[in-house]
């Protein structure tokens, strides 16, 4: 049996909200919430499209560095995941959706809240303030409350409490639970958050595991997660169907071994006594001048210097050692003064924790990070940004 499939405007999260409860049901249509929309969308794209029966929600994506792909999520995976995370968080509660809801942590918030029989509370579109933030947090009635940020946002509102806004320290309070990721969260952020009183738990996931499915290192419910190769591979009810017309990267990214079904993630880690490690993409490593750099972590111990909090680390081309590491970050004029004794202290703090090799060629000043919708960095125009800068110096 199949079911149809029917775009909604994810720049409006009450109707995705809406639509995913006739989804989950079992009555309505696949959910495929839409970041460009447009009116042919309500009227055209997609119609007569059709997808298995119990596929409840489609999550599309460019992503920041790879090609599109259209994730398909069952009913059964969305609400098993929405039972790992109240398990693991204390509870159902009312969460603020503060993500975009073609996101599949934005999708999972009205999941959750749909789980709960809560309302969640929208943020909407625009940019990202923590004072609106905060007004709305104190909107939340139910005896747990919860949110889902990514690292940058969680930034802002740390920073606005650390900068004597009572209201935002207030709303950081309030929460029951911050589930932060995306993206690596730096110990250092968490332990500013946390000072604030923010109750702060970081996650690992992705589209294809019905979102965050590790939570501070530990999976949760009944996901399992091993180290094969190198390589990290999760099991568990929240394991997507595939991907829609894609069979061959449906065969390449999931596999059976033993009766179990295995998402391969294309993550580097570990699992020690259950517990998780992610050192970063498999494909976001470059080899420069013969040895093999892994730009996740040069990217952690850049972020550790002050003043480059928000870095990106790319791979820019280079004549001599073939590829480099680059930080492309927003500075402020303290950092800008320093100069090349910023530089200089960026590279010996990557070259102990990563090796000479790992250590920066040059940092890449710009106005403003580029982002996707997400609020994740939008490494691919980060690259291009490198790139450019660096043809301007030579």
């Amino acid at each position: 049996m199949t079911r149809e499939v029917r775009a909604v405007d994810a720049a409006e999260p009450e109707s995705v909200y809406r639509a995913l409860r006739e989804a989950l049901a079992g009555g309505g249509p696949a959910v495929v919430p839409r970041e460009a929309w447009a009116a042919t969308d309500e009227a055209g794209h997609g119609r007569g499209e059709r997808v298995a029966q119990n596929v409840a929600l489609v999550i599309e994506t460019s992503g920041s560095t790879g090609r599109p792909k259209r994730v398909a999520l069952s009913a059964d995976a969305l609400l098993a995941s929405a039972a790992a995370s109240a398990g693991a968080m204390g509870g159902q509660g009312q969460w603020v959706l503060a993500l975009p809801a073609h996101y599949v942590a934005g999708a999972q918030v009205l999941v959750r809240s749909l789980a709960a029989q809560t309302e969640p509370l929208y943020y909407g579109v625009g940019h990202f303030d923590a004072e609106r933030f905060a007004a709305l947090a104190a909107e939340a009635t139910n005896d747990l409350r919860y949110t889902s940020l990514v690292p940058v946002q969680l930034a802002r509102l740390v920073d606005a409490a650390e900068g004597g806004s009572r209201a935002v320290e207030a709303a950081l309070r309030r929460f029951d639970g911050i589930l932060v990721g995306g993206q690596a969260l730096t110990p250092a952020l968490r332990e500013r958050a946390e000072r604030v009183g923010a109750r702060i738990l970081s996650t690992y996931g992705s589209s294809e595991t019905a979102g965050g499915c590790v939570y501070d290192g530990v999976p949760i419910g009944t996901t399992t997660v091993r180290e094969v190769d190198g390589l990290l591979e999760i099991a568990g009810p929240t394991l997507a169907e595939g991907y829609l017309g894609d069979a061959e990267r449906t065969h390449a990214a999931f596999h059976e071994a033993d009766g179990v079904r295995w998402y391969r993630t294309g993550d580097l880690g570990g699992v020690v006594d259950g517990r998780v490690t992610v050192f970063g993409r498999a494909d976001n490593v470059i080899i420069s001048g013969g040895e093999k750099i892994l730009l996740d972590r040069v990217e952690q111990l850049v972020r550790a210097v002050a003043g480059l909090e928000h870095a990106v680390v790319v791979a820019a081309e280079d004549a001599e050692w073939g590829q480099v590491p680059v930080v492309v970050a927003v500075l402020d004029e303290s950092a800008v003064a320093e100069g090349e004794d910023l530089l200089r202290r960026v590279r010996a703090r990557v070259a102990e924790g990563a090796g000479r090799a790992a250590a920066p060629a040059r940092i890449a000043v710009v106005a403003e990070l580029p982002a996707l919708s997400s609020g994740k960095p939008d490494r691919v125009a980060a690259a291009r940004m490198a790139a450019a800068a660096g043809d301007e110096e030579a």
